[in-house]
């Protein structure tokens, strides 16, 4: 399989030429030039596989070019009970018939991330061992990312971590996670401002051709396109735990800021799998929704802080994969659309034939606030003896608007109660379980640097630091 950018102005490259690097060496991202497409028979053969042997059907369709065995054995290392807590990985809680959340959070940092990220971890170790490489990883996270990414890359050889967070902006339980990480080859950086403060600092140095490749410069971010290629894999296995045969449509919702979890489903649905609706929730920072609403995507100026703060984002770096297979993969009008986004503008497809097909792709969305947060977690307690953490509660809250008679509905669990203490305490008058190993993380030393949003400041603190 061969990778091409988003906007049309990089040759070809393999799987293993893409994997350490963010953005496209012309801005745009990484795409496939072609979905697999998956035979009844090949989809007959997975149902009754396993985690592991469900991810390797996946991926080696996607990563080619790594050789069947060293694929299988990096599968084989990161998809443990010992890492997951379970054999089944990512287990589907019924709550009633037809309405389902598939556990995503029972990684070390206990959200989703870990389920892509601690594959992306030991896939690095692989390339760089093979290549007798080194890489410094360039990330911003509004929560959950970058605890992913350092507890994933932290110890590895050949790996420097640099992560950006927004100040003062992540839950405490999330702060610490990630601040209170010994390891040497760990940078934790916490910027004076929003999220896409920091995501604008990670494009501005991608972009900076010469300083990425003299100080090897590699993301981790949902522009990692391995990372998306490994979300698709719960899609499948979401599928067929609530499914009893091949033939049936199922509809998923999706928290989301960044896009990325939901265009994995959307690769999923090109592949081949049955999925009827993909439903996109947002929080109050609704850029998303308004587009799927309207067709006018128009990222805001500044984010708003929420208590669901890992959406807090107001550009959706993942929206511009989907854009291009919205407009038929035509590089020159993505390029064209996000010419006016780079430039700090926004662009609107409602009168053009493009818009028509969202429905094609089977997207809808909806939007979340505070009180619709609490009164889901409520509900979804009161109701069913779940307790779940905000970012899910979105989810739910939405999934409830468009959800169909007779087609299963699951609901994307994004992490676990734990994580977003202070709205639980609010919602339901007690505090939720966390794992025993972190009763008391927050009391954890701390380390960090304080920074402006300066690009030319950052570009510096990795000089100092990469050697």
């Amino acid at each position: 399989m061969k990778y091409l950018s988003t906007r049309g102005g990089m040759p070809p490259k393999t799987f293993t030429e893409i994997l350490l690097g963010g953005l496209a060496t012309d801005g745009g991202l990484t795409i496939p030039d072609a979905y697999p497409k998956l035979s009844k028979e090949e989809f007959a053969a997975m149902r009754g596989m396993n985690y592991r042997e469900l991810a390797f059907e996946v991926i080696r369709r996607f990563a080619d070019d790594i050789p069947a065995d060293d694929l299988k054995a990096i599968l084989d290392k990161t998809y443990t009970a010992e890492i997951f807590r379970s054999d089944d990985i990512t287990p589907v809680k019924t709550l009633e018939p037809g309405l389902h959340i598939l556990g995503l959070s029972y990684g070390p940092t206990l959200a989703f991330k870990d389920v892509a990220m601690q594959l992306l971890g030991n896939l690095f170790e692989y390339v760089l061992e093979r290549e007798n490489a080194e890489i410094n990883i360039l990330g911003a996270t509004s929560g959950d990312t970058g605890s992913a990414a350092e507890y994933a890359m932290r110890g590895k050889k050949r790996v420097k971590v640099f992560m950006l967070s927004p100040l003062g902006r992540m839950s405490p339980f999330q702060t610490a996670q990630m601040y209170s990480l010994q390891e040497a080859n760990i940078f934790n950086i916490a910027v004076k401002g929003v999220f896409d403060d920091c995501q604008d600092i990670v494009k501005a140095v991608s972009n900076d051709l010469e300083f990425k490749a003299k100080y090897k410069i590699g993301a981790v971010n949902s522009i990692n396109w391995a990372r998306v290629t490994a979300q698709i894999v719960y899609y499948f296995k979401a599928y067929f735990a609530v499914t009893k045969h091949n033939g049936e449509e199922v509809s998923f919702s999706v928290p989301s800021g960044n896009f990325g979890n939901v265009c994995a489903g959307h690769i999923a649905r090109q592949m081949g799998l049955p999925i009827r609706k993909l439903v996109v929730a947002t929080n109050e920072n609704d850029v998303l929704d308004e587009f799927f609403r309207s067709g006018a995507y128009r990222p805001r100026a500044e984010s708003k802080h929420t208590s669901s703060p890992s959406m807090d984002i107001s550009k959706a770096s993942n929206f511009e994969r989907f854009v291009y297979d919205l407009v038929g993969r035509d590089p020159a009008v993505v390029k064209a659309l996000w010419q006016q986004v780079d430039a700090g503008g926004s662009f609107d497809l409602a009168k053009t034939p493009y818009f028509a097909q969202v429905k094609n792709f089977g997207m809808e969305s909806g939007s979340s606030s505070h009180a619709d947060r609490l009164a889901t977690i409520r509900r979804i307690y009161q109701q069913y003896g779940t307790m779940i953490d905000t970012h899910t509660a979105d989810g739910v809250k939405v999934a409830l608007e468009h959800r169909e008679a007779g087609i299963p509905m699951i609901c994307l669990e994004t992490a676990l109660p734990a994580k977003f203490e202070e709205t639980i305490r609010e919602a339901l008058g007690r505090d939720p379980e966390r794992p025993a190993e972190l009763a008391d993380l927050e009391r954890s030393p701390q380390h960090y640097e304080v920074m402006s949003p300066d690009v030319e400041a950052v570009k510096a603190f990795i000089v100092a630091h990469c050697g």
